[in-house]
């Protein structure tokens, strides 16, 4: 990316020369850094302080495209693909402008078009001038290329702002149920866990990896940029939400309801309408650069380093109680032992969402299933005391949790779960079958290496090895809704460069991500921070 960069401007200051000579300038300022652009400025009628902006990142980009659309305009280039061609191609169509005999400099475009304004506006009193001057508007453009103009303008800056600022998502489901309700539309800062720059190059603007309707990927894979982050305004804490990369989405089959991703294939996990399309090859295999992997958002519970271990749903940090959640929900077996019916019709308000609502709630039961957090739960007891909220056993679902282990790990729940060790960057483990079944995945796909198992050694690039020493960091992700979250306790660990952004504020939401249940007005510009 680098080099890219340079070589442009390289090939700019070569093309500026050319035009310097051209507009009466002395040739050699086209080639020092900095000055050129002030010279830029001035010949177009701008003054030299607007070259200040191009030192400013994102907005630059906006001050360059201007700059250049003006200084094809001061040639007397005033049609809209001699605008695009300048934006597009700036150092090829100045070496041109500058070098044929054909274009002349015809002086600086934007005092031009302000003493052609002000000559228009003083002919208001005489119409037949002010029509004359109207019919003889040189810079008059079609109501189409306005519009054309003004949409892709528009398109370009939420497109540069989403890269590189701030990106909207809504959330679909209810892994982080309480503190993030489904339906939530949230803004999302990328600079403040260090900016991720782009890696996918050829994408549809503003989509992020699906065409809607047209049910394709948005994207070409190739070319593509190494991964590169900018340094991060703030570090990722204990119970800090954060939008990342599916870690395991980089090879997934596409379904309406849900994504599957092969490896929950492998494993037996989807369901088994999904494993009889794939089986059978209805459903084909769409492979994801890591930045064009689906978004999720959980909240951190481990950081680079640190142990983890759930004990009966509390977890430990570094043999420590870590701080739960406020809104911390889990399921339950909710029943009326006199037999009547549980009242459902406040569910809605109270939060309970028909993602909660397991079992039993049609046609007023008197035994239900139910996602609940502590609030919740005191509002059903208020409503009958009879009402009975019982914790269900978990230990069913030992067998899908990663390391997906049994021999070594088997008794792994999502109640009671680990220790487990986080890695760090720098850190060093023994390898040997337990460490592999925890590490393979880190060592292989996340830090690029050729890892191999024969006859009881391990190879890593080839040579054996019997330690590993961790390239980058790594964190543990959980749901707030424990038991209706598919987070790290069933794909693992995420990696730091899997980390998109921070969620900022909650700037819409719907009841249950539905218009037709209504708006959640009081959730309307509150915070998605720590909660």
């Amino acid at each position: 990316m680098i080099l890219f960069f340079v070589l442009s401007y390289v090939l700019l200051s070569v093309s500026l020369y050319f035009i310097f000579q051209k507009c009466g300038e002395a040739a050699w300022k086209g080639l020092v850094p900095g000055y050129n652009f002030i010279v830029w400025c001035k010949l177009v009628g701008r003054k030299a302080t607007h070259a200040i902006f191009l030192l400013f990142p994102i907005v630059n980009i906006f001050i360059y495209a201007g700059l250049a659309v003006d200084m094809a305009r001061s040639f007397g280039k005033l049609k809209f693909y001699h605008s695009a061609l300048a934006v597009l191609f700036a150092p090829f169509y100045f070496l041109y402008l500058g070098t044929n005999k054909t274009d002349k400099y015809e002086g600086p475009i934007l005092p031009k078009e302000r003493d052609y304004r002000n000559k228009l506006h003083e002919s208001r009193t005489n119409e037949r001038q002010h029509k004359k001057l109207l019919s003889e508007n040189p810079y008059k453009k079609s109501g189409i290329r306005e519009w054309a103009e003004a949409i892709i303008f528009a398109v370009f800056a939420a497109a540069f702002i989403r890269m590189f600022l701030i990106e909207a998502y809504v959330i679909p489901t209810s892994s982080m149920e309480g503190s993030m309700l489904v339906g939530d539309f949230l803004f999302v800062s990328k600079p403040s866990y260090g900016l991720r720059m782009p890696q996918t190059v050829a994408m549809v603007p503003l989509l992020h990896n699906r065409i809607p309707i047209l049910n394709t990927e948005s994207y070409l894979e190739k070319p593509k940029l190494k991964y590169n982050r900018l340094k991060a305004f703030e570090s990722i804490d204990h119970n800090d939400p954060v939008v990342f990369n599916y870690p395991e989405g980089d090879s997934v089959y596409i379904f309406p309801n849900r994504t599957w991703s092969i490896y929950d294939y492998r494993r037996g996990s989807v369901s088994p309408e999904a494993s009889s399309m794939i089986g059978i090859g209805q459903a084909p295999l769409i492979t994801r650069p890591m930045d064009k992997m689906d978004h999720y958002i959980k909240r951190c519970i481990g950081l680079p380093g640190d142990s983890l271990q759930i004990r009966n749903r509390q977890v430990y940090i570094n043999g420590k109680p870590g701080a739960n959640p406020k809104y911390l929900q889990y399921m339950y077996q909710v029943y009326n032992p006199s037999g009547a019916g549980i009242n459902t019709q406040q569910f809605s308000d109270w939060g309970i969402s028909t993602e909660d609502q397991l079992q039993g709630v049609n046609g007023g039961s008197s035994n239900m299933m139910l996602i609940l957090n502590n609030e919740q739960k005191a509002k059903l007891k208020a409503m009958d005391k009879n009402i009975v909220i019982e914790n269900i056993d978990m230990s069913r679902t030992q067998s899908r949790l990663f390391p997906y282990d049994t021999a070594h790990f088997g008794r792994w729940d999502l109640d009671n779960y680990g220790p487990i060790y986080i890695p760090k960057k720098g850190a060093t483990i023994a390898l040997n079958p337990e460490s592999i079944a925890l590490y393979r995945r880190v060592i292989s796909k996340y830090e690029g290496n050729d890892f191999a198992e024969r006859n009881g050694k391990f190879y890593v690039n080839g040579k054996e090895a019997k330690t590993y020493t961790f390239k980058q960091n790594y964190y543990w992700m959980m749901g707030d809704n424990r038991h209706n979250s598919e987070d790290s306790r069933y794909w693992g660990f995420v990696p730091e460069d899997h980390v998109v952004g921070k969620p900022l504020l909650i700037w819409f939401s719907l009841k249950e991500g539905s218009l037709a249940k209504g708006i959640n007005w009081r959730r309307i510009f509150m915070s998605a921070g720590n909660r």
